[in-house]
């Protein structure tokens, strides 16, 4: 599935970013700390909805999608969560939420 090879090429980015030759900004990030960047991009998604620009809303989309793999990255590093369990839980959720469609 090709939509698939893509995916795992941005998992393989994230874990490049956060291994041991990454990059130090990545590193040393904490969910606190990217707090005020996870809004900044929701604006900047906002602002691309707004002006119909489809080409921004892609990129903006890209990068909500790789802080969400940013965040899952710092679940595993704290033993507190990890991507496994995100996409588990959105899965379980999404079906139980459409049972007109999953029955």
């Amino acid at each position: 599935m090709p939509r698939m090879k893509e995916f795992d090429r941005l998992i393989e980015i994230a874990d490049a970013l956060h291994g041991p030759n990454g990059c130090p900004w990545d590193k040393k990030q904490t969910f606190q700390s990217l707090r005020p960047h996870v809004l900044e991009e929701v604006h900047e998604l906002l602002d691309s909805i707004d002006e119909e620009d489809f080409k921004g809303m892609v990129e903006e989309l890209g990068d909500i999608l790789f802080q969400s793999l940013f965040f899952a990255k710092l679940g595993e590093k704290s033993k507190t969560f990890t991507l496994e369990e995100i996409i588990t839980i959105v899965s379980e959720k999404l079906v139980r939420r459409h049972p007109h469609v999953f029955g």
